[in-house]
């Protein structure tokens, strides 16, 4: 473990990405764990364009709990795999109703017990809204990490995710996330990586290689 790259990499972020949080819009815990289902291999851009209205005619678990699938499709059938999505979000309304009392459950074991919540969005949920000191690897954690080099031979979600959590102090873990997410989204691109705009390519393993290839964990 280089634990002075990550000292680096945090000291950069800490001073340049001071405020990092979700970009998903969300008015209260369950709206924020059903943006991040929607979120799932699709943008926060598109989510943000369609939870509006969703979350005015749903706004809570009960709501949604009692609405049927084709009157919820209407909302979410410009995103990713809608149908699946539609039917885990009504489901998890259904289930946080009938055995957690209509509140959001507050742990990663519970909230994995959701339907369609998997390790990532249950991290997710607990980061932002319980402090949670969890690491929530998506495709642009999981990409970002291994260019820079803070992860090592990761070759899924759940290795990179244990590498980074003993990298970071405890106390940046969850600005982390996002500072990893945010680099990913807007700099450390998928296809064609903005090197000469990033402020951490003198410390970065990959800076100067051939990233054309897209990183991707092996599985999901």
């Amino acid at each position: 473990m280089n634990h002075n790259l990550y000292a680096a990499v945090t000291e950069y972020f800490t001073k340049a990405i001071p405020d990092a949080k979700t970009e998903l819009k969300y008015g209260n815990p369950f709206q924020l764990l059903v943006a991040v289902r929607l979120s799932a291999q699709c943008t926060d851009k598109r989510v943000n364009m369609v939870t509006p209205a969703l979350f005015e005619r749903f706004p809570d678990a009960e709501s949604l709990a009692k609405a049927d699938f084709d009157e919820v499709i209407k909302y979410t059938k410009s995103i990713s795999y809608p149908n699946s999505k539609t039917r885990d979000i009504i489901a998890a309304a259904q289930m946080i109703v009938e055995k957690f009392g209509g509140s959001l459950p507050t742990t990663v074991e519970e909230l994995e017990t959701l339907p369609g919540v998997g390790r990532k969005t249950a991290n997710v949920v607990a980061s932002v809204l319980y402090g949670a000191e969890v690491m929530p690897v998506d495709t642009h954690v999981f990409r970002v990490a291994a260019r820079i080099g803070l992860t090592k031979n990761a070759k899924n979600p759940l290795q990179a995710e244990k590498q980074l959590e003993e990298g970071f102090d405890k106390n940046v873990i969850g600005r982390a996330h996002h500072w990893l997410i945010l680099h990913g989204r807007y700099v450390c691109t998928a296809h064609k990586p903005k090197c000469g705009e990033c402020g951490i390519s003198n410390i970065c393993k990959s800076f100067g290689l051939n990233l054309s290839k897209v990183d991707k964990p092996t599985n999901k």
